[in-house]
Parts: structure tokens; sequence; C-alpha cells
């Protein structure tokens, strides 16, 4: 079952409204002194606990001592074999990159080395098992406890079954975290300034291991450095060698396919290349030949077979044979010219030159044939020569496109050895400044300023301590307030019945307490509203009384039930108030004791009946013998009999409702004590029978889960409720728990607590009695809707 909790804002003074026009409470600073004045004690509590532990820490705490030392990174580290780098300037180093070196200078790594290089293994201040043992509070009641529980108490070593190296390697890791806990690493701002600041009781020591982290921070930088540059320089010397290698076998390959594939280069083309060339080149010159050969021979033929002589053929003009042939024919021509004129045609002489001319002539056609034969030879030697380049150029084309294909594969080659080779050079160039950079290899780091040995302790503050648990102190001891106000489920006030039941208040009557001889005690709230008619009780009381006069203007109210939720919430005693005061006001009133269980009225009242209200009921005697008078006034009650027999059902017989409808005639007012709602039946039996019923709740001491249980029981057994009276109200307390009613001065000022006889003579106050009863705390509350409407009706009931 889920129980939930709720917490109020204190109201102020005066009241706002919403929109829709209900009433909103307003925060009044009142209400929380009010808060703080009931929870007093528990603020001082909180307070001191807290105040007294940081006080107690503070001055009982070893003063520790720190020393800083300041490291200033160095951002623009230039490298001077990089030209770039030296012309360009470096980019400054970024957050991410700063914090970084916070973490690495705070590491166990490299406090591992300032463990080392300090010896603080043997340091007690580090090393715990160099230190003297004590025996603390905690660990003292801890052995205790386990001795009286039978169990093993003697001290045990932590390094049981360890070997020396291994015992020694978990002192030094503690060591190092006890220097871990006193060293932290911070950043100045946004700058590039780091801080190391070191705790120690010892100021020396605290310096000394300041100083020495960083230096230390800046010694890893160079080793790693060193360290980066070595791993570097090896492994660029072995990808060089590889690289070699590699470079040497790829350019072989290229030769091999080269030598392979027949791609051999001259002059920076392949000989196909050029062969082809040159033979374009023979080709075209053949061809010229071939073209001069073939007109040459042509035109003779031409010449020839058109019957042209020797005279018109151009070839032989220039041959010597036919010159001659021509000189030696001309000259023989010219004799038989001369022969003719001399000798006769019959002639011998004439006959044989005319031969030699013949015979000249076949010389010369012949020479002329040859010539034209020769002629005919050399267009067929030039046609030859030019189809012989022409297949050669054929063969080289067709080599040349095989060469072509292969010749892809070795440019591949070639870019694959060509890309190892600008590797190899890329390498050699970069092993070349990672050597000669080793010299001028520095930190990225530099100590600004070294750690001076600290003057006074940086703790404890104790100024800030102190101030520090005060307000500690005072906000736990309000937060202690506030979770016990929160927690807080008693009825407090007129509001509370108002606002947190949903129920009409009906007043609220005081706590009546008296000082005895042997201090405070208390005295029978009837008895005091006898002696004292015009005290604040008395008041509180008659205005129950004028509620229940006026709580239904269209029907007399004649029976009221007094209930409550649980026992001891003092029902009984206001039940006979208002029935003694309902009986001094001239009313004819009877209080009957429903409460079978208790009988408190009855021994209230002082009576000790032999019948009483049962008996009666039953048939055992007359309600005359049943029916006594009070003592002190005239009030009637109806008491119960000591006897104990009480029947299971009493309010829910034909016999009481036939007694009540027969006491309406005989009383004005008839009041009924019942037991508590939330454990006796009874009581809500007769709650319902009643014309009215009253909810008595105590005040600070009814929680509102049972007051609203019992709000419950009434509804369902259809109670008339005339509303919720706040009892027992301590004036003294009740100012701070938010209640609108006048003070506990502004009673002492207006009612006088001198014992006053009544009007009819009733009140047996003496001046003694006067004397017991001034300090008793008083008071009255009368909810705003009411006072208003009700006010004038009030009054005259107080006045009779």
């Amino acid at each position: 079952m889920t129980k939930s909790y709720m917490i109020e804002i204190p109201s102020s003074s005066g009241h706002g409204s919403n929109s829709d026009g209900s009433d909103v409470n307003l925060f009044d600073i009142k209400v929380l002194l009010g808060i703080v004045y009931r929870r007093f004690w528990l603020i001082l509590t909180g307070f001191v606990t807290v105040f007294g532990l940081v006080a107690f820490y503070t001055f009982t705490q070893t003063p520790t001592y720190k020393a800083q030392a300041v490291i200033q990174l160095d951002t623009n580290q230039i490298n001077v074999i990089d030209l770039g780098a030296l012309f360009s300037g470096a980019g400054g180093a970024t957050t991410s990159v700063i914090d970084t070196e916070v973490r690495v200078i705070g590491s166990k790594t490299l406090l591992r080395r300032v463990a080392e290089k300090q010896r603080l293994i043997e340091d007690p201040e580090f090393n715990w098992t160099l230190r003297p043992k004590k025996d603390s509070f905690a660990s003292s009641v801890k052995k205790s406890v386990v001795g009286m529980l039978g169990g093993d108490t003697s001290d045990k070593d932590p390094f049981a079954g360890f070997t020396p190296e291994q015992k020694e390697a978990e002192v030094f890791e503690s060591v190092v975290g006890t220097l871990a806990s006193k060293v932290q690493v911070g950043r100045i701002g946004a700058t590039y300034l780091l801080t190391v600041d070191v705790s120690s009781p010892s100021p020396e020591t605290a310096a000394r291991l300041a100083n020495e982290v960083a230096e230390q921070y800046r010694v890893q930088q160079l080793e790693k450095k060193y360290e980066a540059t070595r791993k570097a320089t090896e492994w660029l010397q072995e990808r060089v060698a590889g690289l070699r290698e590699e470079v040497e076998d790829k350019e072989q390959r290229v030769e091999a396919f080269r030598a392979e594939t027949g791609l051999l280069e001259a002059q920076g083309t392949t000989l196909t290349e050029q062969q082809i060339g040159y033979l374009t080149s023979q080709r075209g010159q053949a061809q010229i030949e071939l073209d001069r050969a073939r007109a040459r021979y042509e035109s003779m033929r031409r010449q020839i077979d058109s019957g042209a002589g020797v005279e018109g053929v151009s070839e032989v003009i220039n041959s010597n044979l036919i010159n001659d042939l021509k000189t030696r024919r001309s000259e023989i021509l010219r004799r038989v010219a001369e022969l003719e004129t001399r000798l006769g045609e019959r002639h011998p002489d004439i006959i044989s030159a005319r031969n030699e001319v013949a015979d000249i002539d076949r010389q010369l056609n012949a020479e002329m044939n040859r010539i034209a034969a020769n002629l005919e030879s050399e267009v067929r030697v030039a046609q030859s020569q030019y189809n012989s380049i022409q297949n050669e150029i054929g063969r080289s084309t067709s080599q040349l496109r095989g060469n072509n294909i292969n010749l892809v594969r070795l440019r591949e080659l070639e870019r694959d050895s060509e890309t190892s080779r600008v590797m190899l050079e890329e390498f050699l160039a970069r092993s070349k400044q990672t050597r000669e950079q080793d010299a001028l290899i520095t930190a990225d780091s530099s100590i600004l300023s070294t750690a001076s040995v600290p003057s006074s302790p940086a703790a404890p503050r104790k100024f800030f301590n102190l101030l520090l648990g005060c307000i500690l102190g005072a906000i736990i001891g309000g937060g202690l307030a506030i979770l016990a106000e929160f927690f807080d489920s008693h009825l407090s006030s007129s509001d509370d019945i108002e606002n947190k039941l949903g129920s009409n208040p009906i007043g609220s009557v005081p706590l009546i307490r008296t000082a005895g001889i042997l201090g405070i005690g208390q005295t029978n709230p009837a008895d005091f509203l006898v002696e004292n008619p015009l005290s604040a009780y008395a008041e509180s009381i008659r205005y129950l009384r004028a509620a229940i006069a006026f709580s239904d203007l269209d029907s007399e109210t004649k029976t009221v039930a007094i209930t409550s939720s649980l026992p001891d919430e003092g029902k009984t005693s206001l039940a006979l108030s208002l029935g003694r005061m309902s009986a001094m006001s001239g009313s004819r009133t009877l209080v009957i004791d429903g409460d079978f269980r208790r009988r408190q009225l009855t021994e209230m009242a002082g009576l000790k009946p032999e019948i009483g209200f049962v008996e009666h009921l039953f048939g055992a005697g007359q309600l005359s013998d049943a029916i006594v008078k009070d003592h002190k006034t005239m009030l009637d009650i109806l008491p119960l009999s000591l006897n104990g027999h009480t029947p299971h059902d009493v309010f829910g017989t034909r016999a009481f409702d036939e007694l009540l409808a027969r006491l309406r005639s005989m009383y004005d007012l008839i009041l009924v004590d019942t037991g508590p709602l939330l454990l006796m039946a009874e009581a809500r039996v007769v709650a319902g029978k009643m014309d009215k019923c009253i909810l008595v709740v105590r005040w600070r001491q009814t929680t509102r889960s049972a007051a609203r249980q019992s709000l419950a029981l009434l509804r369902n057994f259809k109670a008339d409720l005339l509303g919720v009276t706040l009892n027992m109200v301590d004036l003294n307390r009740r100012r701070h728990h938010r209640d609108p009613g006048a003070t506990y001065k502004a009673y002492r000022k207006y009612y006088q607590m001198e014992a006053k006889r009544s009007l009819f003579g009733w009140g047996r106050a003496s001046k003694k009695a006067s004397n017991k009863g001034p300090k008793s705390s008083i008071a009255l509350q009368v909810p705003p809707s009411k006072a208003s409407s009700r006010g004038d009706q009030t009054d005259r009931i107080s006045a009779e």
C-alpha cells in the first residue's frame, strides 16, 4: 500500500485569489519563524552536532603544507631541419592537448618514476608498513564486537602467502597511490601554464616532490622523443634497405621485359620505330626513282613507237656511242654524196658506203633498243626495291603493333619502378633528417617556477571550516526541521480542519493547566468551567453550545453525539463541560455516558451508581432511578453502573430508540459521550441516530489519516456532522502553528480568571480556587464564516 505525503507552503497574513475567485495562501515569514520556534531544539541539535563534528575535525587534523611548481608548455616547437616549419611557424596546442598533458602529469606512470627517484618506499609518510600500529576507535570497537561474537580478533598479515617480490610490488603500488592522492595538477585559466600542487605534513617534502614531479615530466618528454626518434631511425633504415632491393628488382624486371619483347631503345625511341622511320624515308626515295625510271622508259617507248629516229629520242642524245655512230654516219653520208656526184649508183664504193650507212643505222637502232631495254630494266629494279622497302615497312609495322601492346605492360613496370624509386629517395632524405635531428631534441615544456618551501600550512583552514560548519549545521538543522514538518500529520489549527479534512471547524478548546505545589499539573476541565465561568475555556464551551443551538434554524437540534477517532482525545471532558454549560444557561440538559468500555464520564462526574443506563434500557430499573443529578450544576447525567455487564448491542436496539424518543420530550439538549469511532462500532451506530454529531480531535495528537477515516465512517452511517472541534489546544505553543486565533497574552488581558459565581448560583469557586486558576492557558477560535453570521446569537447565549 502506497502512503502519500503532502507539504504545504505556510500562509501569509494576507490572502490573494485565483482567477476563479478561490483563496490563495501567500507566503508569510512569520510562519517560518513559527517552524523555527516549534523545531528549535531539533534545529539546535542538528546545528550543534554538525558544528561540533566540523570543529573536532578541524582542531584534530594534522596540519598539511602545500607547495606548487609551475610548468609552461612550449607551443612553438620549430624543426630547424624543416625549412617550411622554420618559415611558417607552429600552431598552438588545443585545449584537449593541454588537458591530456594534465592527465599525463598526474598519471601513475610518471608518479612511479618520482617514487623511485625519491625512494618514497622508505618514507613512513607514504609507506604504511613503516608506521607504528595504532588501533583506531572503530577498529577497537570492531575487535570487541568480533570478540564477543566468538570471532578471531588476532592481527592478520595482509601479505600472507606473498613472495618478497610480490610484497615489495604491492607496497610500492600503495606508495604510488598515496603519492597520487597528494598530487594535484591543474591549468591556470586559459593559459599554457600548468600547476603541480603537492600536499604533505612536511613543507620540505611538499616542495621537493612538487619540483621532482615537474622535472620528471620534462625528463619523460625527452625520453619519449629520444625513443620515438630511435625507433623512427631504425624503421627508416629497415625501410630504405627494403626499398633499395625493391627498386633494383623492379628495374631489372623492366630491362628484362624490354629485351624479351624487343622494346630496346636508342636516343629515346625503340629500334622498331627508328627502323620504320628509316624505311619510310627510303620508300619515298625509291618511289621517286621508280617514277623517274618509269617516266624515261615510257617516254622513250612512245618516241620509238611513233617512228621517231635517233634524233627524236631524247634518251639517246647523251649516248656517246650514238653520237659517234651519228658522226660516222654523217661522214659516210657526205662521202656517199661525194661519190654519187663522181660515181654512178652502181658503183661498188657507193654501195659499200651505203652498206656502211645501213650498218650504222642498224647499230643506232640496236643501241637505241639497248638503251630502252636498260631503261625497262631500271624500272623493274626500282619497282623491286620499292616493293622490298614496302614489305619491310609492313613487317616493321606489324612488329610495332605488337610492341605497343607490350609497351602498356612496360610502362606499368616503369611506373611501379619509378614509384619505388621516389619512395626510396624520400625515405633516404627522412632518414638523414632524423639522424641529424637527434642532437636537436628538446622538451615541449619548461619549469617556469620551482616550488619553494611553504611557511604556513594550507590545511586545515580553521576560520573557513568553522564558518562552513555553521552553514552546514544551519542547513542540516533546517533540513531536519523541514523533514519533521513534512512528516508531521497532526492537526494544529482550524485551517488544517477546513483545508486538509474538508470539514467545518467549530471552535478550539484550550488545554487547562494549573500551577500546584508540585509544579504544573492538570485539573478537571468540567470543574474548571464551573469555577471560572468567565474564562476563555468557558467561552469556548459557550461557542460550542451556540453552534449546536443554531446549527439548524429550521428544526430544533436536541440530540448530539460527542465522539472522537481514538481514546484520550478529551471528548468525555468536553461532553461533560458542554452539558454543564448548557445546564448553567438554564436549559434542561442530559448527558449520557455511551462509552461502555471505559465509563470515563461517570468517573469524571464522581458517580458510582448501582443502576445505570444499561440496566434501565434492559428493564432493570426506572429511568428516574438511573438519572443522577450533577452535584455542581443542574445537569442530569445518565451514567453507567460498575457491574461491568454490557450487551453486545445497545444503541441498535428498539429499546434505545424508544428511550431516545422519551428523552426528547423531557430535555432541551441530550449529549451522548460515545466511544472512539475507529475502535467501537456502537459509536458509529449512535452517531447515525443523533440529530448532530461533533467529532473531537486532539490538538497536535490526532493524525489527519485517523480524522479522515472517522469522517468517512460518519458519512457511511449517515451521521449529520455538525463540525470538528479542536480540543486541548496549548496556547503557549499554538501561536506557532498557523492558527489565526487570539494569542495567549490577548486572552490574559481580556478575560478575568477570578473565581466567580454564575447568575444561577451554581459556581462554587472560592477565593482559594481563583488563586489556582490564573495561569491556565486558554484560547477560543471561531470560524470567520460563522462568527460574522451568528455573532449576535453567540453573545446573547454567552450572557445567559
